[in-house]
């Protein structure tokens, strides 16, 4: 009789799945990107105001997050930080990618800002409230249609915490600078005096003329070496400033050609929307023309036929 064969060996330990992954901050992005994108379904469509809400609650968030100082984390890109969104807002019920929350809060910060225009011009003139007012009437002013008390009493909510955040880092700054330039202008003095009780013992009575020329060499160059830094801090200073004004400036810009592009796209809606209008009453014109062609002819075979048999 043979031998019985051997037991097969085992099989190979399986390796652990990635596709059950869930997306965490200290994670590297390449592995959350690959993760989420496979296993998410984007809600398409007109968003509702609960996910509104739920877009704003986690912008607020992540600005608060992003303003406080912390040296562990270095500073994400805008890809990264819009992925932090979605990431929240698929946590509470808003399944919206992070493109689709991007250009929503584009057009909430235009729309917030149309109705803040209008109702601060609106007090003065004279002129209904735009929570008074109707789809139709909203229209008529350019003036966005569907917005809500709730949206925008969130939106004035964060702009406001993050105008405060802005200025309360300004100030900061300002002190910084401050005590920075103070140590400066102070120290030159404190430093000469200790300079000089220094040498005062190591020098005789008979040499008081060489201390004299050696503390009037020490002085210009310590006054000249404050001055100095004194400009270095202006120049940092005005540097800031001018980086502000021209981040200003461009941010000023952007807002308007966004502006433009939108007044741009209302424009061609119009028009297309007037096309339509033309089209159907060419079109409505064309089958009354022609039923009426059609009752004329009618009624002209119907006489034919009477005169044909009056004759016979």
């Amino acid at each position: 009789m043979s031998n019985p064969l051997p037991p097969p060996p085992p099989p190979p330990p399986s390796l652990p799945s990635t596709s059950h992954h869930h997306y965490h901050l200290h994670q590297p992005p390449q592995t959350t990107t690959l993760t989420t994108a496979t296993n998410r379904e984007y809600r398409k469509g007109n968003w509702t105001i609960q996910e509104t809400l739920t877009l704003i609650t986690a912008k607020r968030i992540d600005d608060e997050r992003r303003a406080r100082p912390s040296t562990s984390t270095p500073s994400r890109p805008g890809e990264l930080r819009w992925k932090w969104i979605e990431n929240y807002c698929w946590d509470h019920g808003c399944f919206r990618s992070k493109n689709q929350c991007n250009d929503k809060w584009d057009n909430l910060l235009r729309d917030y800002k149309k109705v803040l225009q209008y109702q601060s011009s609106s007090s003065s003139q004279q002129s209904p409230s735009y929570w008074s007012m109707d789809r139709q009437q909203r229209k008529l002013h350019n003036l966005p249609t569907n917005m809500s008390p709730e949206v925008f009493e969130a939106l004035n909510d964060v702009l406001q915490r993050k105008h405060t955040t802005h200025q309360q880092q300004q100030q900061q700054q300002q002190q910084q600078q401050q005590q920075q330039q103070q140590p400066l202008v102070s120290r030159s003095p404190k430093q000469l005096a200790g300079k000089t009780e220094r040498r005062a013992p190591e020098v005789e009575a008979p040499a008081t003329v060489s201390e004299e020329s050696g503390s009037s060499e020490t002085e210009p160059s310590e006054n000249l070496d404050s001055e100095t830094k004194r400009k270095k801090v202006r120049k940092i200073g005005s540097s800031i400033m001018r980086s502000a004004s021209v981040l200003a400036r461009t941010l000023k810009s952007c807002e308007e050609r966004k502006e433009k592009r939108h007044q741009q796209v209302m424009e061609l809606e119009h028009r297309r929307l007037r096309i339509e209008e033309t089209q159907n009453e060419v079109n409505h014109k064309g089958m009354t023309d022609l039923v009426a062609a059609m009752t004329n002819l009618s009624g002209a075979i119907q006489s034919l036929i009477a005169n044909h048999y009056d004759k016979t």
